[in-house]
């Protein structure tokens, strides 16, 4: 990536479209706007212009604005044409924007990564951004928004301002130790504050399996015995025939999935191979994936028509994975139910218990309540810098046999390693892996 070059792309969605916008941002961006629409509009003022190439034909009529650097998305002078969004009128005009010397098709995240190299955003800020753009459920909007809108950030930049203070201070007392400037109970106070922080950090990394469900979906595996009713209840679940259903055990040979929506949150549900000891080798390549979907489960929907069909779990499941046992088929009557072996008890041909099941499942989706804002770490380079950072904290607490100018260098390590969160330290080699999930445009 070129940051000389002028830069421009379709940063809408795709085409045809009742609007289309155009992208473009660089230092060659007044010049492209007198040769197409004539003069440069006023700084953030929509104006409708005749946008013409330089042959005087006219591509298309629409609203212009203009950007002026630093006060753009990306720091630099930035446009947007908003153009009817047909196919022919987006590529006559990126086909004339291609023809000036000294612009450029952007790359994918190019915008986003000149905002960050121009101080406009952080990581976190970008990472969020992304998030943002492909949120499909409310609670990863909500995550999304609280990273991209610096809130977030917020918190790292403060935890970094105490590390920094803590730092000052310990300097102070190295340097000054015989003025009265400097009493001896700063150097307790720095460390009591510390031990809070190292807390803090704690805490905060514990949050991060719920930013996980939020971004990734909670993973629900359905397992069971052959003709259990699991290809039924995915079905019934998605509202759709994603699954086939038939009488014949062993139908359902591959792992199918589906995303679905429940209480805000995204929730990813599996159907699996049914269960059992088999000597065929196409169902026993099905129950072999059936078992690693189920080791990485959030949560296993257990299903059985008769009361002993929820044996077959006990060779397959982990201790630690929650289990909900399902008793399926309720329409054939069948008493045995009665005794309150099943968690559920449902039939997907009538309904029954449906609307159980769906309360008992989102009983295991996290608990946000009394939450003002969804500050969670929700990437895994994100907490493995903040276990890095309340290391360095804690081995500087715990070392009071090292001297203070060693102890104040454990906590620089810790302040770099909040550092690299939101971009501010040595994090050049993540920036392809981060702004290649971005699209052409953003």
């Amino acid at each position: 990536m070129t940051a000389t070059h002028t830069i421009y792309a379709l940063s809408s969605g795709a085409l045809p479209a009742g609007v289309a916008v155009v992208r473009l941002s660089g230092d060659r961006t007044e010049a492209v706007l007198r040769a197409l629409c004539g003069d440069v509009p006023p700084p953030r003022m929509a104006t409708l212009r005749s946008i013409r190439s330089r042959n005087g034909h006219t591509i298309d009529s629409g609203l212009i604005l203009y950007f002026r650097g630093p006060a753009s998305f990306t720091g630099e002078d930035c446009a947007e044409f908003q153009i009817h969004g047909g196919r022919a009128a987006v590529n006559a005009l990126l086909e004339e924007l291609s023809a000036f010397d000294g612009l450029r098709h952007a790359e994918a995240g190019e915008f986003s990564r000149r905002a960050f190299q121009n101080g406009q955003l952080d990581l976190v800020e970008v990472e969020g951004l992304a998030d943002l753009i492909v949120a499909e459920t409310e609670m990863q909007r909500r995550l999304a928004i609280e990273h991209s809108g610096g809130g977030q950030s917020k918190v790292y930049a403060a935890w970094a301002k105490r590390l920094t203070h803590a730092r000052a201070m310990i300097e102070a007392e190295l340097d000054f130790a015989d003025e009265d400037d400097v009493p001896g109970s700063v150097g307790a106070r720095i460390w009591q504050d510390m031990a809070l922080l190292s807390q803090e950090i704690a805490a905060h990394i514990a949050d991060a399996p719920i930013a996980e469900i939020i971004r990734d979906g909670l993973r629900i595996v359905i397992a069971g015995e052959p003709n259990a009713g699991k290809s039924s209840l995915l079905n019934a679940l998605a509202q759709r025939d994603i699954a086939i259903v038939t009488e014949i055990a062993g139908t359902t040979r591959d792992v199918l999935s589906v995303d679905l929506s429940l209480a805000g949150f995204s929730v990813k549900l599996y159907d699996t191979a049914g269960l059992r000891e088999t000597d065929e080798k196409v169902e026993q390549e099905g129950i072999r994936r059936a078992r690693e979907v189920i080791e990485r489960a959030d949560l296993i929907l257990l299903l059985a028509d008769t009361v002993g069909g929820f044996d077959v779990i006990s060779d397959f499941a982990s201790d630690t994975t929650p289990v909900l046992r399902v008793g399926t088929k309720l329409d054939r009557g069948n008493e045995d139910w009665r005794s309150g072996s099943a968690d559920v008890l449902i039939s997907t041909k009538t309904g029954d218990g449906m609307d159980h099941l769906l309360d008992a499942i989102a009983a295991h989706l996290p608990d946000l309540s009394g939450r003002t804002s969804l500050s969670l770490p929700s990437r895994q380079r994100h907490v493995d810098s903040l276990r890095q950072a309340q290391r360095a904290i804690d081995d500087s607490l715990a070392r009071q046999d090292l001297g203070l100018d060693i102890r104040a260098e454990l906590l620089r390590l810790a302040g770099d390693a909040i550092g690299r969160i939101t971009g501010r330290v040595d994090v050049e080699n993540l920036l392809d892996v981060i702004f290649s999930e971005f699209c052409i445009g953003k």
